[in-house]
């Protein structure tokens, strides 16, 4: 990621933290609620920024000279596989899937390649990871899981995925968040209506 991305980031960063304490709804960045960051730099290893950027007849390579790199971590804990996840390049993600690799490694903070996919908003990475058989309820340093980075970006398509494959509703942030209070408090109706429906589905075997 260069400068003026990361600065983007940040800005948009910024942004939800002044909603979030102009509203008073949600504890700020310095109690704990603070969503899953993209990766700040490659820290010089090509694998992973090769894997970051699509480059897949490049990574082959690299991968055909030296297997060992296909579950190399950064000094963060992040491996090609979760780069890939991050910048939604599904391509590379289901390459080095075939390829062998873990999808339930995480990061030094706990990332997971299914967090950070489920914090970009993309689906399909997130429907190949779960066919693989990562854990829907994993989470970070701060008690985020998928759902609950879905549910903060506003990804509809995300959460609807993730409730699909038994992401579990009652699960709540070390801020005390659930998904559906976290909807209420961001003002996402449409996530609020995808969550109702999934609840009412939920109870209604149990009311026959």
């Amino acid at each position: 990621m260069d400068i003026e991305e990361e600065d983007s980031w940040d800005s948009r960063e910024d942004e939800d933290e002044s909603l979030l304490n102009q509203s008073e709804t949600l504890t700020n960045k310095q109690r704990g609620n603070e969503i899953t960051v993209r990766p700040v730099s490659f820290d010089g290893l090509a694998i992973h920024q090769l894997a970051a950027q699509g480059k897949l007849s490049q990574l082959e390579a690299r991968l055909n000279k030296d297997s060992s790199l296909l579950n190399k971590q950064d000094e963060c804990g992040l491996t090609p596989l979760m780069w890939a996840a991050t910048f939604g390049e599904r391509a590379v993600v289901d390459f080095l899937l075939q390829k062998g690799a873990d999808p339930r490694m995480i990061g030094r903070n706990r990332e997971s390649a299914l967090t950070l996919a489920s914090s970009g908003g993309y689906v399909d990475i997130i429907e190949s990871l779960l066919r693989h058989g990562v854990d829907v309820n994993t989470y970070d340093w701060n008690g985020g899981t998928p759902l609950l980075y879905a549910v903060r970006g506003n990804h509809i398509k995300c959460v609807e995925a993730l409730l699909a494959n038994g992401a579990d509703l009652t699960t709540e942030s070390e801020s005390g968040y659930s998904a559906m209070a976290l909807a209420v408090a961001l003002g996402h109706k449409r996530i609020q209506k995808v969550l109702e429906a999934h609840i009412l589905r939920l109870y209604k075997p149990a009311q026959r």
